[in-house]
């Protein structure tokens, strides 16, 4: 054999590494995903290494993960959580099912969307292919199966008959049945060449899961009454009731040679058992959530499990022993299925994708460190050094803006942290929690200072009077309440919001509070008297943030009516309604007062109060970062693509807009800073 160069080799890799990674996106803007991916790939990759000097204008580099992981490809496009995912017969698809109603397909080995299944009018529940790869079978929420041709997309099939929501769908080996799981207690068998009922094996509760033998004998099923049931299909007889679990059964499947079968249960296990005997065979634990699913291996070697927990275990069968956790999903795995090869697993999620996974390197992804689970707010401290971040994790972490590394951490509440917001000297914080308190902290020492208690519900934002004396407080309790920040006692209660208030400002004399509400409303507070000076009426659906002007003239809101109004808050009438064609939550006003910062970017006003000149306008939005969908825009151009693990459930900018911070789903908080002196000419 002759020489080769293992670096090479590793470059090799690299390279295909990096181009599955970005593959999904790269034909949309291929500058902008090429220096995404030197930015996003990990800190050994030779092509990050040795290219990341072509993009000197990044002079703060996001937090990476050091190795590659185990996820090949992330398959986005759905709008709703994906409730399941498998391969086809020859792993040249994937076929996914999901609450948006569809189906889709996907071509594995390029990642791209090949086909919508559109037809289902609720959620669709799981989907199937048929032995022979021609055919995909749906269950639906809609009551119905559904039968779709894989070359064109059509539908060519409907099985009516449940009274309940469908909840699986599977074909027989033979690929001439049908088998379908439902809420109406019913396993139905269905002749594909008719469309007609052949069967229905009746239970005594409702039925997620139904499975076939591999000789097409037997049947499994899997109920809400703690159970595994086997039916004979030829008599439509129960022949065996699986006993043991403690809580409901989400799943159920035959192993290749049909000796076993392996269940995923709401109690948080795996368990096997031997269809011959109907014995327990063995438990698999180590999941730390409800498991929705477990599948065998072509093989039979191994079982993946997916489970609330927001992982995927691989097991092996021989020793029940845990062989690998593949993770990275940001929110539950409803779905787990191998490929025809066993190389790959493909799981669905609750946060919209389809994830596929290499399981013969069984690399989890790194811990970046932050928190570990979903940042709800992340905001900068008055002088821009700090940055305070709140999550379900139940911490405020600070940050030091300066490295972008974790400052300190705020432990104590017993529960969601919605918000975190800084006192106007930037010395303490206030960070809002489910627990119904807030907590205040020395930002210097990262103590805990004061607890405010009182409110009666989850409180969902905090904020300080601009003389630092008062915090006020908005809660689902349908109040919002003034504290004195240096006893900590309550000294006010505002009452009227006639459901959940979702967040509280002081004007910027201190003189009033305005409040957003869920009952579609908008309050003003006199916070002398603690009295209502008015109601402002017009948004026809929930109103989640609201902001006063510098001059503190106007109010602005915002709806999921998918309107922002602007208010003027002395004659306490409606100045303008602007369609945004989304509901955004408004962050600020700019500083002349022109237009607002919001979560989808910069929104121009254009009543006479507000108008200075096109110039000024022009002056104030230079050199502006945002997260816009995907993507961190400058001057609202598109500058770069943010991977699927790095998307933003909040993101701020500092005073000069330079600088970007972004709180993701997982608990990754990111900082990326721009020197625009030598950013292209086509942002500036």
């Amino acid at each position: 054999m002759g020489d080769y160069d293992p670096g090479l080799l590793e470059l090799a890799y690299d390279a295909k590494r990096f181009v599955l990674y970005m593959r999904s996106i790269i034909e949309m803007a291929p500058l902008q995903v090429y220096y995404s991916g030197l930015l996003f790939t990990p800190e050994s990759s030779l092509i990050r290494g040795g290219y990341l000097k072509n993009i000197p204008w990044v002079i703060m580099e996001p937090k990476v993960a050091g190795v590659w992981s185990s996820l090949v490809q992330t398959l986005e496009g759905h709008t709703g959580e994906v409730q399941s995912a498998v391969f086809s017969p020859n792993g040249k698809l994937v076929a996914s099912a999901s609450t948006d109603k569809t189906v889709r397909l996907w071509d594995r080995s390029t990642g791209k969307q090949c086909g919508v299944l559109e037809g289902h009018t609720d959620n669709v529940n799981s989907a199937v292919f048929s032995p022979d790869g021609k055919l995909v079978a749906s269950a639906s929420k809609d009551k119905t199966v559904r039968l779709w041709d894989t070359s064109t997309g059509k539908q060519c099939g409907v099985l009516e008959g449940h009274t309940g929501y469908v909840n699986s769908a599977v074909f027989s080996s033979n690929g001439k049945l049908v088998a379908s799981a439902s809420s109406d207690k019913t396993v139905r068998l269905w002749d594909i060449s008719t469309g007609k009922q052949c069967g229905a094996l009746e239970g005594p509760s409702w039925v997620n899961s139904a499975t076939f033998s591999p000789d097409g004998k037997l049947v499994a099923s899997a109920s809400l009454d703690d159970t595994v049931r086997l039916w004979d299909t030829s008599t439509g007889k129960q022949c065996a009731v699986l006993e043991g679990h403690t809580s409901w059964v989400n799943s159920v499947v035959f192993s290749p040679d049909g000796k076993l079968v392996v269940s995923a249960s709401r109690d948080k296990t795996v368990r096997l058992w031997d269809t011959s005997t109907g014995k327990q065979y063995g438990v698999l634990e180590g999941h730390t959530g409800h498991v929705n699913s477990a599948v065998f291996s072509s093989n039979g070697k191994l079982v993946a499990s997916a489970s609330s927990d927001k992982t995927v275990r691989l097991w092996d069968t021989s020793t029940g022993k845990q062989y690998g956790v593949l993770e990275g999903h940001t929110s539950w795995v409803n779905w787990a299925a191998f490929s025809p090869d066993g190389k790959l697993v493909a799981s669905a999620s609750r946060d919209e994708t389809v994830r596929l996974w290499d399981i013969s390197t069984r690399k989890q992804c790194e811990v970046l460190g932050g928190h570990t689970d979903y940042v709800n707010s992340a905001l900068f401290s008055p002088d821009g050094k700090l940055v305070a971040s709140a999550s379900n994790d139940k911490t405020v972490r600070l940050w030091d803006t300066s490295t972008g590394k974790q400052y300190g951490v705020l432990e104590g509440h017993t529960d969601y942290v919605n918000s975190a917001l800084f006192s106007p000297d930037g010395k303490l914080v206030a960070s809002a929690s489910r627990d119904k308190t807030v907590r205040l902290w020395d930002t210097s020492t990262s103590k805990q200072c004061g607890v405010l208690e009182g409110h009666t519900s989850w409180v969902n934002s905090a904020v300080f009077s601009p003389d630092g004396k008062l915090v006020a407080s908005a809660s689902n309790d349908k109040t919002v309440r003034l504290w004195d920040r240096s006893t900590g006692m309550q000294c006010g209660v505002l009452e009227g919001h006639r459901h959940w208030v979702n967040l509280a400002m002081f004007s910027p004399d201190g003189k009033l509070v305005v409040s957003a509400s869920y009952d579609k409303t908008v309050i003003l507070w006199d916070t002398s008297t603690r009295k209502q000076c008015a109601v402002l009426e017009g948004h026809t659906d929930y109103v989640n943030s609201a902001v006063f002007s510098p001059d503190g003239r106007i109010v602005a809101s915002a709806s999921g009516d998918e309107t922002v109004r602007l208010w003027d808050t002395t004659k306490k009438t409606t100045i303008e309604t602007i369609e945004t064609h989304d509901s955004i939550n408004i962050r600020k006003f700019s500083n002349d007062g022109t237009h607002l910062h919001t979560s989808d970017g910069i929104l121009q006003l254009e009543s006479p109060l507000h108008s200075r000149g096109n110039q000024e306008l022009a002056h104030t939005l230079t050199h502006s970062l945002y997260v816009t969908d995907q993507w961190i825009t400058c001057n609202m151009k598109k500058l770069l693509w943010l991977p699927v693990d790095y998307r933003l459930c909040c993101s701020a900018v500092n005073d000069t807009g330079n600088l970007i911070v972004i709180g993701s789903p997982s608990g990754r908080v990111i900082f990326i800073s721009i020197d625009f002196t030598t950013l292209p000419p086509a942002y500036l």
